[in-house]
């Protein structure tokens, strides 16, 4: 199991925006591509991206960005776009995802990590405590949820 950060490894730039863009088919595939490419050459902490592989295979991806679409601005850094693919689901890959993002969130001086979802009840198993309501441009809500690093 290995964990890629795009920005270390840029030969995964293509191979990120493409698995982000499969993974996240309701967001338009120009984010990513802009996100992930510009991302390489930042010279501050934030973004990061990250893929999961196992065995060669990408099965999983994050980022860490300054805002998740969200209307808590006031709140970053924040984990996004966490998948695994669904046949490798059950095995807590996406913790391995999330202690890489608290590590790096850290590492950059931050004392905290943010997420917003619906799901309820996966994140509090990794230490992550809702505090809140936010609010996307789409008219939609989610959970905010935010963990000490």
């Amino acid at each position: 199991m290995r964990i890629i950060s795009v920005r270390q490894h840029p030969e995964y730039k293509e191979k990120a925006i493409k698995y982000l863009q499969e993974s996240w088919s309701e967001i338009s595939p120009i984010i990513y591509e802009d996100c992930i490419s510009n991302s390489i050459q930042a010279t501050q902490s934030l973004p990061q991206w990250y893929l999961l592989e196992k065995e060669g295979e990408i099965i999983g991806c994050a980022g860490l960005i300054t805002n998740d679409f969200i209307s808590r601005m006031d709140l970053y850094p924040w984990v996004c776009a966490i998948y695994i693919d669904e046949n490798h689901r059950g095995n807590a890959y996406g913790s391995l995802l999330l202690e890489k993002a608290k590590e790096d969130t850290k590492l950059a001086g931050f004392k905290h990590l943010n997420l917003c979802t619906d799901h309820i009840g996966y994140y509090e198993k990794y230490g992550f405590a809702y505090i809140g309501q936010g609010y996307h441009p789409w008219e939609e809500q989610s959970r905010i949820y935010q963990i000490e690093v």
